[in-house]
């Protein structure tokens, strides 16, 4: 299933300057350095023993299983380039906005006559900065998915179906089914 949070991180994700680490080892060895040379930090981070990430931090382990593989790169995708991480997440929420394209149900609560029933819409759009920040900042003080997808309804209603209050005054969005969503910086 697509998540709103999952397509706000892909999106941050594509301003990085680098590609992440390769290895199993030099994932470790930055999530190590990352958590100040604590191996024990990241050994729970992960779930696995201090003695495992000491193995794979001097290249004893090479391959690991493959649900460690994943974690190990979330938990290090998630940490990558902070900074760059940081400035692009500014650049959309101040000046450049955001993009959005999305296929899913949209639901509305409108006037009396109208048609409310949901239905599967397709919608690239550019998204100002102010809804940009918006979802950043309730992403990152740890909003639900469904709160995510709130916000983003919310400013799909304000952008695409009120035209920023030029029409539709009094209709509420709501996205019930996601199908696909991408963002882009």
């Amino acid at each position: 299933m697509v998540t709103v949070g999952e397509g706000l991180d892909k999106a941050v994700q594509g301003a990085f300057t680098r590609p992440i680490p390769k290895t199993a080892g030099a994932q470790m060895r930055y999530l190590v350095r990352r958590h100040q040379r604590s191996t024990r930090r990241v050994a729970d981070l992960l779930g696995i023993s201090q003695r495992t990430v000491e193995r794979y931090v001097k290249n004893q382990i090479r391959t690991p299983r493959p649900e460690l593989a994943h974690r190990l790169e979330r938990e290090v995708r998630a940490r990558w380039q902070p900074q760059i991480r940081a400035k692009a997440k500014e650049t959309a929420a101040s000046t450049g906005g955001i993009m959005i394209d999305v296929q899913g149900r949209f639901g509305y609560t409108a006037a009396p006559g109208s048609t409310d029933d949901a239905r599967i819409r397709h919608l690239t759009l550019a998204l100002p900065p102010s809804h940009a920040a918006r979802l950043f900042t309730a992403q990152e003080e740890g909003a639900t998915e469904d709160q995510l997808r709130q916000i983003a309804a919310e400013a799909l209603g304000e952008v695409y179906f009120r035209d920023n209050g030029r029409r539709a005054h009094g209709l509420e969005v709501e996205l019930t089914d996601l199908i696909d969503l991408e963002f882009e910086l």
